[in-house]
């Protein structure tokens, strides 16, 4: 290997970014979401809270909203983040390759959806519950495989306490501007990951979700390729 082979290997791992990272995954995350709400009987994959004030609503009988989507969803998350605690749980506190190899499975999991999604389609209630279970899992384990990487302001599955962060610490607040770049970052990329996923609805649900699985095998692909350190 020469000198300047080494060295533009530097240069690319100084430019990829465990924050970058995380903020693609954000990204796909939004794109995610849409397709589960527009899609799946309203159902949020990654956005837990959404999908309990649904189940709180619904509880009232007097609206028309779908209880079993959210239901599976929820659990199915926290079965996928229970997963990814297990295998993280004695792994070092940044990238590894137990954190490629859960985000890696995310992104496989969401390319199988998608050919599910085209195969069989979304027009029965029971095909869009599996494919709300299959969503939220993957989703569950990147949101605790994100949390174990501990990358501030960026679960890459919610932004309300994003929001509340850049609203706290603004110069109208407590003026500490403490990653306002980060934090509104994360919050424009999950609102773009919505409109690419609603947009790619009206094309095909499969595309969205082949879009989502192709961001987070490049996020693995690149965090694997740029880290320097990990349990092995």
């Amino acid at each position: 290997m020469t000198s300047d082979t080494r060295t533009d290997g530097r240069a690319a791992r100084q430019r990829v970014t465990l924050p970058g990272l995380m903020l693609a995954l954000t990204f796909a995350t939004g794109i995610v979401d849409a397709v589960g709400y527009l899609r799946l009987d309203q159902v949020f994959a990654g956005n837990m809270t959404g999908n309990v004030v649904i189940l709180g609503m619904a509880a009232t009988g007097q609206t028309e909203l779908s209880v079993l989507g959210p239901v599976v969803a929820l659990f199915s998350f926290l079965a996928g983040a229970a997963l990814a605690g297990r295998a993280l749980r004695t792994a070092v506190p940044h990238w590894s390759r137990r954190c490629a190899g859960l985000l890696g499975a995310v992104g496989l999991l969401l390319a199988a959806t998608a050919l599910g999604m085209a195969t069989t389609g979304v027009g029965t209630p029971a095909a869009r519950v599996l494919m709300a279970f299959s969503l939220a899992l993957a989703m569950g384990t990147q949101a605790a495989t994100a949390r174990h990487l501990d990358v501030k302001d960026v679960s890459t599955v919610v932004v309300t306490s994003t929001l509340t962060g850049l609203a706290a610490d603004s110069r109208l607040a407590a003026a500490r501007g403490q990653r306002a770049l980060r934090r509104g970052a994360a919050v424009l990329l999950i609102a773009a990951g919505a409109v690419t996923g609603a947009a790619l609805c009206q094309v095909h649900e499969g595309v969205a979700v082949v879009v989502a699985a192709l961001v987070v095998l490049a996020v693995t692909g690149l965090g694997h390729t740029a880290s320097t350190g990990g349990d092995r």
